[in-house]
């Protein structure tokens, strides 16, 4: 049964801030709510808030302190961190909940808020909306008494425990010396502890992207830009490139020639490796709807089996923990090995994939190239106001392109969860068909409301 939620789309709150729902109102108003719901017990409670590097994270984020406070919450701020560190200390603090403030690889203007279990993990669909229903209640006689009120402290330490926790999932027996490796931290969360990870480890790093202005996370940079980091790669004959986007929880990776590896690629690799190693645990791997056909056939050769969900890396947390799988993804580069953290975590996904090359002893375009894609193309209609989806001309526009494809490829049309935008991705043999597909589909998207962009 779906569960009703308003503010909370698949990766919690996100929109424009200072615009609605992305408000201090909003903000104050959550913090009450998941304060009240989170206190449970007689123990003294405590939340982690942590942010990327946007202007209006000084916004949100005392608003969200006042909202804990009132509750009756101790608040440990983190300041800029990547989400997985926020899953990480939400669970090593021992606290009741944890906080991240960011919109991911959105541009400046949007933010979001995710929340976080006591036990790293996001929170459920059911659990939001009980959040919701809060938000929307008279709190008042539910609030902490004037002597019950909670404390804020920043936790000075946090960057150091979370690059500690990052390198300890790396092989003790392996180095990064002689690797010259570069990495694009977005201008994000991840500027700071990034480059130190890989610096501590033994790599020669090239750091880009680490002049955070709160304007320029993810601006021309990142995952979200590949170009830039693709290019420095080259032109400074690196052996590996690093691309994260603003909260550092996704990756891509390039070769020493620049060319892309996306998140398929790196599950492939790093499934392939844990099996030979003994440490595959649940006989498969579980990913989204958008991975490429040509993974769940390298996967079955293997003798293992993927298993799709919906687009969003907490589906893919909850399909792994469901089916006692260590390692799950999406093909945009969330990255999930649970033996290590609870949500996805680009820099510890790109240590893995650094240690096969280490311990090969090869170059990135040999180890990395596992399994031959099918063609797929991706292309994202923007609309403004109610989705164009349920248009009839829509509706017979995707029964005619399922039709085309007849069985010999895949049709994926998704809602995004987090922005107002429709993602068109077509597979098959056949490339011509599937570009056909797809430019198809999205004319007549554009023509019912919609914008055709670029994915």
């Amino acid at each position: 049964m779906s569960v009703l939620r308003r503010l909370f789309g698949t990766d919690g709150i996100r929109g424009t801030a200072n615009a609605d729902p992305m408000t201090a109102a909003t903000a104050l108003r959550l913090g009450q709510a998941a304060g009240l719901l989170f206190t449970r017990g007689s123990h003294r409670h405590r939340v982690l808030i942590g942010k990327d590097t946007r202007l209006s994270g000084y916004m949100l984020e005392p608003a969200l302190v006042a909202g804990f406070i009132s509750a009756g919450m101790d608040v440990a701020i983190a300041g800029p961190l990547p989400t997985p560190a926020i899953a990480m200390l939400t669970r090593s603090l021992r606290a009741d909940l944890g906080v991240m403030i960011s919109a991911s690889h959105n541009p400046f203007e949007d933010n979001g808020i995710k929340l976080f279990g006591p036990d790293g993990q996001k929170l459920s669909d059911a659990t939001e909306a009980e959040i919701e229903a809060l938000m929307e209640a008279d709190l008042s006689a539910r609030l902490a008494l004037p002597e019950k009120l909670g404390r804020a402290a920043r936790l000075e330490d946090a960057a150091g425990r979370y690059i500690e926790g990052a390198k300890a999932t790396f092989p003790r027996s392996l180095r990064l010396d002689g690797l010259r490796i570069v990495v694009d931290c977005a201008n994000g969360a991840a500027y700071k502890v990034a480059p130190a990870v890989l610096w501590e480890l033994g790599a020669d790093v090239i750091p880009l992207s680490i002049a955070p202005d709160g304007f320029n996370i993810n601006r021309g940079c990142g995952s979200t830009m590949p170009e830039y980091f693709r290019a420095v790669v080259v032109e400074q004959k690196a052996d590996l490139g690093i691309a994260l986007d603003g909260d550092a929880d996704r990756l891509l990776l390039a070769d020493e020639h620049g060319e892309l590896i996306d998140g398929d690629q790196i599950l492939a690799l790093v499934a392939h490796s844990w099996q030979r190693e003994g440490r595959l645990a649940g006989g498969g791997v579980v990913a989204t709807v958008m991975s490429n056909l040509g993974l769940e056939r390298f996967l079955a050769a293997l003798g293992l089996t993927l298993h799709r969900t919906q687009v969003g890396d907490r589906y893919v947390a909850a399909e792994m923990r469901a089916r006692g799988i260590n390692l799950g993804g999406e093909q945009s580069g969330h990255m999930i090995l649970s033996d290590f953290t609870t949500t996805g975590d680009g820099l510890v996904a790109a240590l893995q994939v650094l240690a096969v090359i280490v311990a090969e002893g090869r170059a990135a375009s040999e180890v990395c190239r596992v399994f031959r894609p099918l063609p797929q193309m991706l292309q994202s209609v923007r609309f403004a106001g109610i989705s164009p989806l349920s248009e009839p001309a829509v509706r017979e526009g995707i029964a005619e392109a399922e039709e085309r494809l007849n069985g010999a490829g895949r049709l994926v049309i998704r809602q995004s969860g987090t922005e107002p935008v429709i993602r068109v991705m077509a597979e098959a043999e056949d490339d011509a068909l599937v570009k056909s597909v797809v430019s198809a589909l999205c004319e007549i998207l554009a023509a019912a409301g919609g914008q055709a962009g670029s994915p």
